[in-house]
């Protein structure tokens, strides 16, 4: 980069949707630079779901996940788990996630996600037929199944919600599982099918796609290790960890779960905490999947993806640090085999990634504190890849002075 003052914008982060970003913003008109510590679809854009939820607009601060959370707790390879040695830490984002859980909170949050849902499905298929990846999109739709008939009530309140928002789905009973899913266990006995959930085809092959995109329009990649930001006149300075500077007019942090130490260089202290996702990546011939199965009780998710069939999920807050602990994805396969009896657990390739979460289950999208040319797109939870095309637009509207597509201040940085 040796002419870096005259680059319009800086990315920092090479996953989905700093990736995203960085091509919307090429697209109008400016010059981009994609910098990361690792290159593009290193982190969770490599090993998520594959699904673009688009219905998924409720929070996961709740008072549904309070009811179920000491249950959850105190099973430390269940859906959700905060390992001992984390925990003292993480205590004050426990604090706000618990503030998170008021009705009124959540019903504001509601709005607010069902908003940035709208504008990033209504952005998607341009998007990925602007970067030549329309053929990896799949609409296989998400089955939602139950335990009984208690299970299935407790989600009727969710349902109504999602229904208040126009999203369309389809309560189902056992054959009417049958005939979307064949081969689900029969303690399952109820099922809501949603249509407009879609997929991708493989989340890090669609990844480095957008990566060769953007690099073939001319933008360039750099590996490097943000370690601060600094407001210069007329732009914004980076420094690397080996002490490199590098300059932009505007820079556009979207580093995951690494966002909010860098954040912190310029003044923002934001809430993050990770979300440690676990996988299993089996053989395509490993069952006949039709459409991706979620097993919300049991806290994940059963997806086809071209390159296999991936078992994964549960949230996991442990922090950067902590070293994987992949029991959590050996008890997942071990429920998928229980509850879908074909499927054959041999092959499998483990996962774990970090996930970027805020307390309220919102990203940050917004500018930072100290100067408008710095502009925060992270903490999408494990909705990065369903929202990265609504993010894109929103980045690239603040970058050239527009009036964003949507309302923006309910993901403000600053909110907390």
């Amino acid at each position: 980069m040796k002419e870096q003052a005259q680059t319009d914008v800086i990315v920092i982060g090479a996953g989905v949707v700093g990736l995203s970003a960085a091509i919307a913003a090429q697209a109008r008109g400016l010059t981009v630079v994609v910098v990361d510590r690792e290159g593009p679809a290193a982190g969770a854009s490599a090993g998520n779901a594959g699904a673009f939820a688009f219905t998924d607009i409720l929070p996961l601060a709740s008072p549904g996940i309070l009811k179920k959370a000491p249950k959850w707790l105190l099973d430390p390879l269940g859906p959700l788990t905060v390992p001992p040695a984390y925990a003292l830490q993480i205590a004050p984002w426990m604090f706000r996630f618990w503030r998170a859980c008021s009705p009124r909170r959540v019903a504001q949050s509601t709005t607010a996600q069902t908003t940035l849902m709208d504008l990033s499905r209504s952005e998607l298929e341009p998007f990925l037929a602007q970067t030549g990846t329309v053929k990896m999109l799949q609409k296989n739709g998400n089955l939602q199944v139950y335990e009984g008939e208690g299970e299935f009530k407790a989600s009727l309140p969710g349902w109504k919600a999602r229904a208040a928002h126009g999203i369309e789905f389809h309560h189902l009973d056992a054959l009417g599982m049958a005939e979307i899913q064949p081969g689900i266990a029969p303690r399952f006995t109820h099922g809501t099918f949603t249509p407009g959930w879609y997929s991708i085809a493989d989340p890090k092959l669609y990844t480095l796609a957008l990566a060769d995109h953007f690099q073939a329009s001319g933008g360039m990649i750099e590996r490097a290790e943000v370690a601060a930001l600094q407001p210069v006149g007329g732009g914004v300075e980076v420094t690397t960890a080996d002490g490199r500077l590098l300059r932009a007019a505007n820079v556009v942090l979207a580093a995951g779960a690494f966002s909010h130490r860098i954040a912190r260089t310029i003044g923002d202290i934001v809430p993050l905490e990770t979300e440690r996702g676990y996988n299993t990546t089996l053989p395509a011939e490993a069952f006949d999947l039709r459409t991706q199965v979620t097993f919300g009780g049991h806290g994940f998710v059963v997806s086809r993806l071209s390159t296999g069939i991936r078992v994964g999920g549960a949230v996991e807050l442990g922090g950067l640090k902590l070293p994987p602990n992949f029991r959590r994805s050996e008890a997942m396969l071990t429920k998928a085999q229980a509850f879908l009896p074909g499927l054959k657990p041999q092959g499998g390739v483990q996962w774990m990634g970090f996930r970027p979460s805020l307390p309220d289950s919102l990203p940050a999208i917004g500018r930072a504190r100290a100067t408008q040319r710095v502009i925060y797109a992270f903490g999408h939870g494990h909705l990065g890849l369903t929202q990265s095309a609504g993010t894109a637009r929103l980045v690239a509207d603040l970058l050239t002075g527009r009036n964003p597509a949507i309302e923006v201040s309910p993901f403000s940085p600053q909110r907390f």
